[in-house]
């Protein structure tokens, strides 16, 4: 804020830094760490780092979010795990609505702006690199649950399999899949801004067109891979054809011929 503003309700000036909301929330600083009115290269300079600094906030919340999901998951807590893992998806959600900002720039807007980039690339995330580091503990907090349990991703994921480690594994998917819809999201923020392509270069030297492969690396592999397994041994047989009766005796429905079994054994 570049002056003190009085607020007539609280019949006091906000923007000095003295009240108990700006002290504990550290505003003075906070609003200081963008380039000041008289320094911005281009208008839409400041939305540029706002956005960008905001992301860090919600990966360094999401990240140490994620930490404590290992902790719980070594002790059994899948209550307060599964609740944590919410909140690290919709943390995600929250980064990749937030790059839809970014598209209100156009891309001669963006051209100026990253003049004074120097060779910064998001590959020099310290959020997103701190959280692809965290994914490699919360992958191994999942392989000593599932060892303490005596399964594995298959005997979860097969029919019958313990609803409550499902879940877990579910809701590492959901975060892995929010992740990589950001990572899509950057990837189309590049292609409006600067284009994706072999000849076109990111300030890192490194072609654009090499996003492509990036933004659909998974966090948790096995459990996408554990997908691969199931339907590689799914058979046909046991299904009910299409425009079949699925209550005739030989209709071939699953539910039905367990209902009609209980029926027969009822006393």
């Amino acid at each position: 804020m570049a002056e003190p503003l009085f607020n007539p309700l609280l019949k006091k000036w906000v923007g000095k830094g003295e009240l108990d909301y700006e002290v504990y929330l550290k505003t003075p600083t906070l609003l200081s760490l963008q380039a000041a009115d008289g320094e911005r290269v281009a208008h839409d300079e400041l939305m540029f780092q706002v956005v960008h600094q905001a992301q860090e906030l919600w990966l360094k919340l999401a990240s140490r979010e994620a930490v404590e999901v290992v902790a719980e998951l070594d002790r059994d807590a899948l209550w307060a795990a599964s609740a944590r893992l919410e909140r690290i998806c919709r943390v995600l959600q929250a980064v990749k609505q937030e790059l839809a900002i970014m598209e209100t720039m156009t891309p001669d807007t963006y051209q100026v702006i990253r003049r004074s980039l120097g060779n910064g690339s998001g590959q020099e995330s310290p959020g997103y690199n701190m959280l692809r580091k965290v994914a490699q503990g919360l992958e191994g907090a999942l392989d000593r649950l599932l060892a303490r349990r005596g399964q594995t991703l298959t005997s979860v994921y097969r029919a019958g399999g313990p609803d409550d480690l499902k879940r877990i594994c579910e809701q590492l998917v959901d975060m892995d899949e929010a992740f990589q819809g950001w990572l899509h999201a950057h990837f189309q923020l590049v292609r409006r801004t600067i284009g994706v392509d072999r000849s076109v270069k990111a300030l890192d030297g490194l072609p654009t067109q090499v996003l492509q492969g990036r933004m659909t690396l998974p966090l948790f592999r096995e459990l996408w891979d554990v997908r691969l397994e199931l339907t590689a041994g799914w058979r046909r047989e046991g299904g009910v054809a299409p425009g079949a009766d699925r209550g005739s005796p030989g209709g071939g429905c699953p539910m039905a011929h367990a209902a009609r079994t209980q029926q027969v054994e009822r006393p």
